[in-house]
């Protein structure tokens, strides 16, 4: 894709700046309320972000409460058929809500809705969806809404094909403390099983001088923790005139003055490098947490995943990257049930989980895209095969997870803490630098801070423990 059809220019940045304000006219003496319904990645969360600065723009207030809103967005998800049936499942819950509010608008937009049969389903099953747009449509919704508002005529939207970058947006974070920040866009990798070089398009690279100012801003703004997004971020840089590696781009956000952790998610290992990993381990402000997924332990599917690596290949990214960091923390997405996986390739699944140890592992049952190559293929593996080797390979990771957060029990681990528990409020919650997720009591000025918490006692996903001022850290 040449760059210069890359961008959104700043004339179109500016023509929607003023739809802004058209509809902030329109709404003009009363109180508007819009809320956001997000599923899927961060990628997808990132998106809301943008998308509420937008409705805030326009006028809107936002809110969580679905009864007071004027206007509903769902931001979807295609990655499984599990997340799109729930996005169309909340969808026909908000109907009740149109009939009683007839002038509140719902709107879709994300990946799911970027899919031609998925546009239509929703066009002529749901007609009291106001309006859908795909992903790279993102930066239109203020154009959107006021044509939808001004002629009162349903609006449909597909991908124009264009893969645009929109900068210059204005961005709504969630969080006052940590941060999302795209530095690429779409997928390049085509793996049999997935949709999303179809809905999000190919790889395009923001430019490094937009991201490092974008996260400088965040730092000036007292950010604790950013996290780079991309499809597959080891891939940055490739489409750029002057090619810049993914490794050297984290080595120029390292150098932004400031104290913050930088995360990064998803990693692809046919692209990952040791100079990536040299990065992590030479610059103290990058967490010292590796997502890499491996999806199977068996050559063979890898092959049929179209995945351009072996197993051997992945194990020597493993093996360099604990040489480089011992302590650093591992995990991974496996996809089970895999059409023509046989019991002995995923028995090499579950042997190289034993092997590399994961600190935790996000595993999911192979779920049919349509328009994969997947979809087609022969050996589709029965719901109830799926099911019994899902279950063995929890059990097995949940030894290893439990095994590892045990061995924190005694030590001293430094929180971001991020608000309280959802299961219960008398304490707060937050993350270690390893991503474990820790519960203790304590004030709620910590909130959005730094807390040192000693670890009293360990679940296979949480740790517990009591603030403390201890030396000894993880």
């Amino acid at each position: 894709m040449e760059r210069e059809k890359t961008y959104v220019s700043p004339e179109e940045i500016n023509r929607q700046r003023n739809y802004m304000e058209s509809v902030r006219a329109l709404n003009e003496g009363m109180t508007m309320y819009a809320t956001e319904r997000t599923y899927g990645c961060q990628q997808n969360e990132a998106d809301s972000e943008k998308l509420a600065g937008m409705l805030e723009k326009m006028g809107y207030i936002l809110t969580s409460d679905e009864q007071i809103a004027d206007l509903i967005l769902i931001n979807t998800c295609a990655v499984r058929e599990h997340a799109e049936l729930k996005a169309l499942s909340v969808t026909g819950q908000f109907k009740h809500l149109k009939e009683r509010k007839k002038e509140m608008l719902i709107g879709i937009c994300g990946c799911m809705v970027s899919q031609e049969h998925r546009k239509e389903d929703i066009k002529h099953k749901y007609p009291y969806v106001d309006f859908l747009f795909g992903t790279s449509m993102l930066h239109r919704l203020p154009e959107i809404v006021y044509l939808r508002l001004k002629s009162g005529k349903r609006q449909f939207y597909l991908d124009g094909g264009e893969g645009n970058i929109a900068e210059g947006l204005p961005v709504r974070p969630e969080s006052s403390f940590k941060a999302w920040v795209t530095i690429m866009y779409g997928c390049n990798n085509f793996c049999s099983y997935c949709v999303v070089p179809y809905v999000r398009g190919r790889e395009r690279s923001r430019v490094p001088e937009e991201i490092l100012k974008e996260t400088e801003n965040y730092v000036r703004s007292g950010f604790k923790e950013i996290t780079l997004l991309g499809q597959n971020v080891n891939s940055y840089g490739k489409d750029l005139p002057t090619a810049l590696s993914f490794a050297e781009l984290l080595r120029k956000i390292c150098a932004i003055k400031g104290d913050f952790t930088l995360r990064f998610m998803t990693s692809h290992p046919k692209d990952a490098t040791k100079e990536l990993i040299d990065v992590m381990a030479e610059n103290e402000k990058i967490a010292k947490a590796f997502h890499l997924p491996l999806q199977s332990g068996s050559d063979r599917i890898l092959e049929k995943m179209n995945r351009h690596y072996t197993a051997e290949k992945y194990l020597e990214l493993v093996d360099y990257a604990r040489q480089r960091m011992p302590d650093i923390a591992l995990t991974t997405d496996i996809i089970v049930g895999f059409p023509g996986e046989s019991e002995e390739d995923f028995e090499q699944t579950l042997r190289m989980i034993e092997r590399v140890r994961y600190d935790n592992i996000y595993s999911f049952i192979f779920s049919k895209r349509r328009g994969t190559p997947a979809a087609e293929m022969d050996g589709q593996i029965p719901p109830e095969v799926s099911a019994e080797r899902f279950e063995r390979l929890l059990a097995v990771q949940t030894a290893i997870s439990s095994e590892k957060n045990r061995n924190y029990v005694g030590k001293t681990v430094k929180v971001l803490v991020e608000g309280y528990s959802k299961t219960d409020r008398s304490k707060l919650t937050g993350r270690s630098e390893k991503n474990r997720l820790v519960h203790f009591e304590g004030p709620e000025s910590l909130i959005g801070n730094h807390a040192d918490v000693k670890i009293t006692s360990a679940q296979t996903y949480a740790l517990f423990g009591e603030l403390c001022t201890g030396k000894e850290t993880e």
